[in-house]
């Protein structure tokens, strides 16, 4: 599908674009942006290809970021977690949490491996107070906690020559009936219901225009995250999938942007449409000439269709376009969907930099403790210990920081390497010598068809109507492959599901040329599982038969014997003959 798309374009002078692209948005950065056309430009005019990641859970903790499943929204946390350890505790784990989720070192990381840019989703609570709480109705209390922290977060951008894009996560009274997304309480009246919250709204980007207003590195303000409501229909279309007109949400965007205009004439406003940012009918045209489109994109097909309407509006209007959210997906999925928004022209922001999950850049560990909180707030089962709880949340929170995280180098080389590059390259050193063993989850880093394949890669079900699972594990890799843990041991994992026609290819560096014996340790519930070894290609091809473990979990030895190894680098590739059969790893002996 993503080749047929391709077929036409010359891969050569499509990478020199991007490059040239790359190389102006890194040696620019401090040059305010504007809209031009169809384009992002620069002030000398050179077009800007914003390749960028949202920092999802600092500001605004959604649940599942937290794997809090149930009661979700980031106050209801708060206030459960209140109940079972204390205000004060439940304090010092939110003080710590901003502290260390994001830091100069998590930019500076963002930066080496490619970024040039970065969407903050703020949460209006820490710049002001709830329009319930302020002192005198109609006033606006100032809060300097939200203003130094984005402060900070620029200083660490200018230092890497990134830009930052503001964007309005969690408004004043919420901006949805999809609660967790903007902290909503419903037993409030919501933005859409109050206009004291719109004024608070509009006085809190006018006030963060004002401040930010000579900064060239901020790209610009994204002014209201993922609307989503039922103005005319709320009964049958509560997220304004289905709105004609959107006109509460125009006359606000409309309002901010005048406000904004009062104090800052220079930097972008972007603008996002009704049902979680895609539906602008009765919202266009514009009414600023500096102005971007934001769309958000999940879960469905990476072709030119999937991506129509985006463009048809970007043409039928003049005006540039910008993938504000998208990603949690596979890296099959990511690769696909950055060829196909680059190859267009539209920059983009993944979704989120860390979380607890393995589908992006950082994941952040839990431990037994929290998982023992999460059980609980999710199931209602044993209530932890206060003592637990308070130990569970700070070293989860502590973990956080990048250094203590899990950096999945794979998601990164999904998403800037594979987009440029049919090629594999070893996922680990793989040195060989006599005894060495390579776990079967360290195969080698590619797309899908190159290092790897699999037959259920992505999860499309926007597109399909039925869900996919990628890595049915959810651990250790985001690609197709399905990966366990092994219980019996600490950080250890194994390749399970194996379907016939798949294959695992790993690139080995050989210190001594000779004859090998390959062991590979196996697990399977079936008498018909067949696997063969093919070595360099079509050098050498050993078919063996898997033998029947009587459980997929009880690992038995597979010996392959006289495989020739030539010094240096060599290709080994596992691949399903008849599925039903797991891979732990291969250990490698050296026979003459």
């Amino acid at each position: 599908m993503l080749l047929h798309t391709l077929k036409n374009i010359s891969v050569k002078a499509w990478f020199l674009a991007l490059s040239v692209s790359f190389i102006a948005t890194q040696s620019n950065a401090q040059s305010f942006l504007r809209a031009d056309g169809k384009k992002i430009v620069d002030e000398n005019g050179k077009n800007i290809l914003l390749r960028g990641m949202g920092l999802g859970g600092w500001m605004l903790q959604e649940g599942y970021m937290l794997h809090v499943n149930k009661d979700s929204r980031q106050y209801r946390i708060r206030e459960r977690l209140e109940e079972l350890m204390g205000p004060a505790e439940t304090k010092e784990f939110y003080d710590t949490w901003l502290e260390n989720n994001t830091r100069k070192i998590d930019i500076d990381s963002m930066h080496r491996w490619g970024f040039n840019s970065v969407r903050l989703p703020m949460h209006y609570n820490l710049y002001t107070l709830p329009v319930e709480k302020e002192p005198v109705a109609g006033q606006n209390t100032w809060l300097d906690k939200g203003f130094e922290m984005t402060d900070d977060l620029l200083a660490w951008c200018k230092a890497n020559h990134m830009y930052l894009i503001l964007d309005l996560h969690a408004a004043p009274g919420g901006q949805g009936n999809d609660l967790n997304i903007s902290d909503r309480n419903p037993d409030n009246p919501s933005l859409w219901d109050s206009e004291a919250n719109k004024q608070k709204m509009i006085a809190l980007w006018r006030k963060l225009a004002d401040r930010y207003k000579n900064e060239p590195n901020i790209a610009g303000y994204d002014i209201i995250n993922e609307p989503n409501w039922g103005f005319d229909d709320p009964s049958n279309d509560k997220n304004g999938l289905k709105e004609k007109t959107n006109a509460p949400l125009r006359k606000l965007m409309v309002d901010i942007t005048e406000a904004i205009r009062q104090v800052d004439k220079k930097h972008i406003i972007i603008i996002e449409g009704n049902g979680w940012g895609n539906n602008y009918n009765g919202i266009l045209p514009t009414w600023d000439k500096n102005m971007v489109l934001s769309f958000h994109k999940y879960w469905n097909y990476n072709d030119d269709k999937s991506i129509a309407h985006i463009i048809k509006t970007r043409d039928q209007y003049n005006i540039p376009v910008w993938i504000g959210e998208t990603g949690e997906n596979s890296n099959v999925w990511l690769t696909e969907a950055i060829r196909l928004f680059e190859k267009n022209n539209i920059g983009w922001a993944l979704w989120p930099l860390k979380k607890m999950g393995n589908n992006n850049p950082i994941e952040i560990p839990s431990n037994l403790n929290y998982d023992a909180v999460t059980n609980y707030l999710n199931t209602g089962g044993h209530k932890p210990k206060e003592s637990n709880v308070y130990s569970g949340t700070l070293e989860m929170s502590t973990h956080s920081k990048l250094e203590n995280a899990l950096i999945h180098r794979d998601v990164i080389d999904a998403i800037f390497r594979q987009p440029l590059s049919a090629t594999a390259k070893p996922f680990k050193a793989n040195r060989v010598g006599n005894g060495t063993i390579i776990n079967a989850v360290d195969y080698d880093l590619g797309r899908n068809g190159v290092a790897y394949f699999d037959t259920d890669t992505a999860d499309y079900h926007v597109s399909t109507g039925k869900y996919g699972k990628g890595n049915s594990g959810r651990i250790y890799r985001n690609d197709g492959v399905d990966i366990s843990k092994d219980s019996t041991a600490y950080y250890s994992f194994y390749v399970d599901n194996i379907a016939s026609g798949e294959w695992l290819q790993y690139t080995l560096h050989v210190k001594t040329a000779g004859i090998y014996s390959i062991t590979l340790k196996v697990a399977s519930d079936t008498d018909n599982a067949k696997l063969t070894l093919n070595i360099n290609s079509a050098d050498q091809a050993k078919e063996v038969i898997v033998p029947n473990t009587i459980g997929s979990k009880t690992w038995q030895p597979l010996v392959v014997k006289n495989i020739r190894l030539k010094a240096g680098t060599n290709r080994v590739r596992v691949y399903a003959n008849v599925g039903g059969y797991n891979l732990h790893s291969l250990q490698f002996w050296k026979s003459k």
